[in-house]
């Protein structure tokens, strides 16, 4: 006769199996909806971008006719060293052409091993970096070669990508920011050391701030404007 004991044994083995394998299922399909929903936002990710990428094509087909244009009509008017001259300082206020000067470069990591970052840098941090360099009266700024102009978004895209002009700047795992800013290089680096860097090392950050002369690239996207008309003159 089967001795009582290994019949409880074998019982209680009976059932911690039975659990395992029900854990393990559980486990499973678990592990097959994680994956599913990955995909389903790697899909709508791959989407995004793409559609970024053809407003980004059609932008620089516009600049570039746009471009051809403005050169055109400069050369008919060289003649008038005026109208040449005024042309250019639009083009520069607008920022539709690429300008030099002395400034600013700034350089914010938020990964790495050479920086103890607790979070990414967000948009509102960036926005605000844009801020005080207007206030400290820079004249030109760009960040990540996406030049800065009256129009620009700085947006956020899913859960870690950042849009500058809709263009993507940054990565997933963290990104180095280069902030270019052309002005009076002392106001600029007291107004970026006091009111930006101090709250961006709080976070781990790396930044590093030099005087340097720098070069802004232009702006690559368009300026249509559908209701804002001439105003007759007063």
């Amino acid at each position: 006769m089967i001795n009582k004991h290994v019949i409880t044994v074998a019982t209680i083995a009976s059932v911690a199996i039975g659990f395992l394998i029900s854990l393990q299922f559980q486990a499973q399909r678990e592990m097959d909806s994680a994956k599913k929903i990955q995909q389903q936002r790697v899909e709508q990710t791959d989407t995004v971008m793409k559609t970024l990428q053809d407003e980004n094509d059609s932008l620089q087909e516009e600049y570039n006719r746009i471009s051809a244009e403005l050169e055109k009509y400069k050369n008919k008017k060289s003649e008038n060293p005026y109208l040449t001259a005024r042309l250019d300082q639009l083009k520069i206020a607008d920022g539709t052409i690429t300008v030099s000067g002395p400034g600013v470069k700034m350089i914010v990591k938020d990964s790495g091993s050479d920086t103890d970052a607790v979070i990414p840098l967000s948009t509102d941090e960036l926005r605000e970096i844009v801020n005080v360099l207007r206030l400290a009266g820079a004249e030109a700024i760009s960040i990540n070669s996406q030049r800065i102009v009256a129009s620009t978004s700085i947006v956020l895209s899913g859960t870690a990508t950042i849009l500058v002009n809709s263009v993507p700047i940054s990565r997933i795992g963290g990104t180095t920011y280069e902030i270019l800013a052309i002005g009076d290089q002392e106001v600029l680096v007291d107004y970026l050391t006091n009111m930006v860097a101090i709250d961006l090392k709080q976070f781990g950050r790396k930044v590093d701030i030099t005087r340097e002369t720098v070069t802004v690239p232009s702006y690559k996207g368009s300026y249509s404007l559908k209701y804002a008309i001439m105003a007759e003159a007063e």
